[in-house]
């Protein structure tokens, strides 16, 4: 279940450094445009050289793409969840159902499985989250444009150890070193809550199937005292608690940024003649700045 007095204590926290996290963008990006490039998914795509339907081989686009389209699909998932599983009653009411009773032995496991089963449902969610591209993607570039530097076209998650092509770096890399740390010191709070939230070693766990659950406690089957990334061996329903009303809090979060930053370059298009200029950081062919108009269509509040 998600519990509302869950969300609101982490949000007090979060919100207001969202809050900063948009403007201190808006100021930082080095082009006027590249916040709007974190919105519309401005990425490198080299399998346009094999489409034969459009004369205009441009591997530089915008808009859904295939980690678009798989992001939205995922959000309806998770939205259809958070709508239809809000408890009635606070964290605190609900653990009291726990307190020992022997009269209540057997309804006590019953609840203790009802609530293994929402966990391992939640479990879904968790990777549907930490392992989304585009999820991943908005925190990286949304960091860059506040520490400064360009929306980077080219970002690409590492998958295989045998791919040749240059990557930004594996998920775990990215968010812990190129997201969380260089959040850190002006939003504390959203670093604290990555920290809390991702955790390799259950992210493994979930997606490979070893744990199991006894009582109000989830055993990592992964855990290895000799690996300094594998050293949770019981997690607590509480503790899972903890951490994945923070994945929901920085997932909300994150849709919130996004619907800022849409409504603002609404407004600076409606300004402008429905016009907004981009940079294009090429390496393909060759390496070179390309600024770009893009066009407004207020009806369906898209660019193209």
């Amino acid at each position: 279940m998600i519990f509302d007095d869950l969300l609101e204590e982490k949000a007090k926290i979060i919100v207001p450094e969202f809050k900063k996290l948009f403007f201190d963008a808006l100021q930082r990006q080095t082009h006027e445009g590249d916040l709007l490039l974190v919105e519309i998914n401005g990425f490198y795509n080299p399998e346009v050289y094999k489409w034969t339907n459009i004369p205009d081989k441009n591997p530089y686009m915008i808009g859904f793409g295939k980690d678009g389209h798989s992001d939205m699909m995922h959000q309806r998932f998770i939205n259809d969840y958070r709508r239809n599983n809000i408890a009635k009653e606070t964290y605190p009411e609900y653990l009291k159902k726990f307190e020992f009773s022997e009269e209540r032995i057997q309804e006590t496991r019953l609840l203790e499985e009802k609530e293994s089963m929402q966990i391992q449902l939640q479990m879904l969610i968790y990777l549907k989250i930490w392992e989304s591209d585009l999820f991943i993607k908005r925190l990286y570039q949304i960091t860059n444009l506040i520490n400064g530097e360009d929306y980077d076209w080219h970002f690409k998650i590492k998958g295989y150890n045998r791919e040749k092509e240059i990557s930004t770096g594996t998920r775990e890399t990215i968010i812990r070193k190129k997201v969380r740390d260089r959040l850190k010191s002006l939003y504390p709070g959203i670093a604290s809550a990555i920290s809390n939230a991702y955790k390799t070693q259950i992210r493994n766990a979930i997606a490979h199937s070893t744990y199991f659950c006894v009582g109000r406690h989830i055993h990592l089957t992964n855990y290895d005292e000799g690996d300094p990334s594998s050293q949770i061996e019981v997690l607590s329903f509480d503790d899972w608690n903890s951490l994945f009303h923070d994945t929901i809090v920085l997932y909300n979060q994150m849709i919130g940024l996004s619907i800022w930053t849409d409504n603002f370059y609404a407004k600076v298009a409606e300004k402008h003649d429905l016009q907004m200029q981009i940079r294009v950081s090429r390496k393909d062919p060759e390496e070179k700045i390309v600024y770009t108009m893009l066009t407004y269509r207020p009806y369906f509040h898209d660019w193209h």
